[in-house]
């Protein structure tokens, strides 16, 4: 493995594989007649609102690694997660939902990775994106979430209004599904995740075979106190894989490190 590694084990390069269309963006009630057909969500789903004790039992899948670091040991149904960091972590949280027959959808986030996503694990046939939403980005998310598990809307730099906020919430939690906005502002989130690059290990001097990406993640949640951990990313045998390495003393919390998200 050469120095061009990271796109060859699809840690942390973006590319898009082979026949996965972008196209043009649907109008919404495209959208809308395509979330009706999914099996197992779409009218059934949206006819039904979870109760709120049922919604804290259940969670989305996550990496075992990432896992270890939240509150619900996954990414709660009918909440709004804030993230700020590196498309790894995005990527890996598609994989899994994904690979575990849950339906997802990518709005607004052109560069994410799904090279990355397969080689942890992602079935594309369950995955939507929707690479240019248009002018409203948050309204195609909206209707994404009657039909879908997991939805990741990137914000393009915007912050959403807090009454706007409030109501995408709602509609979230009544649906059950699982809303992760990216790259702009967002107003009291159920959990704010935050990714940095800590090192690389394989590569010395620009050249050599990189062997891992380690991340370091912070977690804020309303329920508890802060987590901190690190992981591993490491390829084997064809995928890329999530190795916890340490959990760490929990971040203090102060206006300069809510991140971008905030």
């Amino acid at each position: 493995m050469g120095a061009d590694a990271e796109s060859r084990t699809g840690v942390g390069r973006d590319r898009t594989p082979p026949g996965a269309a972008r196209g043009d963006a649907p109008t919404l009630d495209e959208l809308r007649r395509r979330m009706a057909a999914i099996p197992g969500r779409g009218a059934a789903a949206a006819e039904r609102i979870p109760l709120g004790s049922e919604l804290r039992r259940e969670s989305l899948a996550v990496p075992p690694a990432l896992a270890e670091l939240l509150p619900d040991g996954g990414l709660a149904r009918g909440s709004v997660v804030a993230y700020n960091g590196t498309s790894s972590l995005l990527a890996g949280v598609l994989a899994a939902v994904t690979e575990g027959g849950g339906h997802a959808a990518v709005v607004g986030v052109p560069r994410l990775g799904l090279l990355a996503a397969v080689e942890m694990g992602a079935q594309l046939q369950r995955l939507a994106v929707v690479a240019d939403p248009g002018p409203d980005p948050v309204e195609v998310a909206a209707v994404l979430l009657d039909g879908l598990d997991l939805v990741v809307l990137g914000l393009g730099g915007v912050a959403v209004p807090p009454a706007r906020a409030r109501v995408i919430a709602a509609r979230t939690r009544n649906k059950g599904a699982t809303l992760v906005v990216t790259n702009g502002g967002w107003a009291n989130p159920s959990l704010r995740l935050d990714t940095r690059v800590a090192g690389y290990a394989g590569l010395g001097a620009g050249r050599g075979r990189l062997r891992s990406v380690c991340l370091e993640v912070d977690v804020r949640s309303k329920a508890g106190p802060p987590r901190r951990g690190r992981i591993a990313l490491r390829p084997r045998a064809g995928r890329v894989e999530w190795v916890s390495l340490e959990t760490l003393a929990p971040a203090v919390e102060t206006p300069d490190t809510r991140g971008a998200a905030s």
